[in-house]
């Protein structure tokens, strides 16, 4: 195993994110020096703004890595790329993508990191519980009713604390190199069964209701959701989610040695802190 001395700088893409904040932290409290880039951040740095690019690379070890909007984009391969290299030509040794389970386009981007003679790892993940706490789902959870294109395809709910440790380790760990990790909180469940214990943790009575891709996508746009977004989730939801990520994998325990929290755990905590009041 490598300690993690050997990573002594790390910079986090999309460092002010839910998941990079998390892995932010987690890369200090190991020791590592490590530089928040985003569009909002001290260290700037945007996908659509190539000039942003090298100085936020400049001066680091590693580099964990989210792509906005999403991998699933056409463009995302051709930007990882062209990230690579200028990363391999900045001295960055090892990178860690942040990818999407069954999702064709992001396998596209992982394969340019991969080919791009670094230290690579990539973490694949689907659906986050704090999606629900602390994403676009959180303002429907707080007036009792979320209303979605999606029916009884369980997903496996992956929580960020255990994705952005799972990320910690493949940036500091030798052993973890080179593989693709698809992490996955402990057992499956339908967006129903989620919003239920939502409920239940929170002692709000909270409804589901399915609803048609068209009426979705109506209801975002009129409540000022940008149209690339749209775009992304009615694609997100009429293609990915039809139950191809389902398989919970294990990873989380392997990599971490201990359980993957459980949605009921995030859903307790989550109502703790007030997400939802």
């Amino acid at each position: 195993m490598t300690s993690t001395s050997e990573i002594q700088t790390a910079v986090v893409i999309g460092g002010t994110g839910k998941t990079g904040a998390r892995v932010g932290r987690g890369l200090t409290a190991k020791g590592v020096r490590t530089r928040i880039a985003s569009r909002s951040a001290g260290t700037v740095f945007d996908w659509n703004d190539r000039v942003t690019w090298g100085p936020a690379l400049s001066g680091v070890d590693a580099a964990y890595v989210t792509y906005a909007p999403d991998l699933a984009v056409p463009e995302s391969s051709s930007h990882i790329a062209e990230f690579a290299d200028l990363a391999l030509a900045a001295g960055v040794r090892r990178v860690v993508l942040l990818s999407g389970r069954g999702e064709p386009a992001a396998e596209k981007a992982e394969e340019s990191l991969s080919c791009s003679g670094l230290e690579w790892a990539v973490v694949r993940a689907s659906w986050f519980a704090q999606n629900f706490s602390e994403g676009y789902l959180r303002e429907p959870i707080r007036t009792r009713h979320l209303a979605l294109p999606v029916g009884d395809v369980a997903e496996p709910f992956i929580d960020l604390d255990d994705l952005s440790e799972v990320a910690v380790a493949a940036l500091t760990r030798a052993d973890l190199l080179g593989r693709v990790f698809e992490v996955t909180g402990p057992r499956s469940l339908s967006f129903a069964e989620a919003v239920a214990a939502i409920s239940l943790a929170s002692g709000r009575a909270v409804t589901f209701e399915t609803i048609g891709l068209e009426q979705f996508s109506e209801e975002m746009t009129a409540g000022g959701v940008p149209d690339g977004m749209v775009d992304l989730l009615s694609y997100l939801f009429s293609e990915v989610l039809d139950g191809r990520n389902r398989f919970v994998t294990g990873v989380v325990e392997e990599v971490l040695e201990r359980p993957a929290r459980d949605f009921a755990v995030f859903a307790a905590e989550a109502a703790r802190t007030g997400a939802w009041s």
